[in-house]
């Protein structure tokens, strides 16, 4: 298992960009449509591989599965860092060792991307969100085609009341992800050209 990217989602996919273009001072690219949820992205190349993904419902789509992936039919408040989602090497493995709940096999496509997902019945991911959507990648990965700002993350946060079931759930070895004890919610630092910011 592997960080793969993160989710910014908001009620709007504006509202969600101008979250990410506001914290870190650098612009988004066009992403796309995904037809299987009703949802659409922007795209932010990382450095080392990653990348942010701002997501919202798209009005104007009819989603073809319900409820929505990243528990976005009850999302409420601001736009924030509401998902963080991990690459497996064999997804139905990463599934069958992942907590209750982490979800079923869902194929989707997008342009030339194709990938796998788990993702849950009621679209609510284990412990509050806080685990991983697991995936596994079937073509080249998004990051490569998405243009360089000179963003690195430095470190994602991940606070939970339950911070030490989250931590044994998380077969993850990633010296950036640290793990709290508190709310549920999530904290990323990163290095951008105009310095240190933060992107909750």
């Amino acid at each position: 298992m592997e960080l793969d990217h993160l989710a910014v989602a908001a009620d709007t996919l504006d509202a969600a960009v101008a979250h990410v273009e506001e914290s870190l001072g650098v612009p988004m690219q066009p992403g796309g449509s995904h037809a299987v949820f009703g949802t659409h992205n922007r795209l932010l190349g990382l450095a080392d591989g990653l990348y942010l993904e701002a997501i919202a419902i798209d009005p104007a789509a009819t989603p073809q599965r319900s409820p929505r992936w990243f528990d976005l039919d009850r999302r409420q408040g601001s736009a924030r860092i509401t998902n963080w989602i991990c690459r497996c090497a064999d997804l139905a493995a990463a599934l069958a060792a992942a907590p209750e709940g982490a979800g079923e096999i869902v194929d989707l496509q997008r342009g030339n991307l194709s990938w796998q997902m788990a993702v849950p019945e009621d679209g609510i991911l284990p412990l509050d969100n806080m685990f991983p959507a697991l995936m596994q990648w079937h073509s080249p990965h998004p990051a490569a085609a998405l243009t360089q700002h000179g963003c690195t993350l430095r470190r994602l946060h991940l606070s939970h009341t339950d911070s030490t079931a989250l931590a044994q759930a998380l077969p993850l070895r990633d010296a950036r992800v640290e793990i709290h004890h508190g709310p549920a919610a999530f904290e990323a630092e990163f290095d951008t050209p105009h310095g240190p910011r933060v992107l909750r």
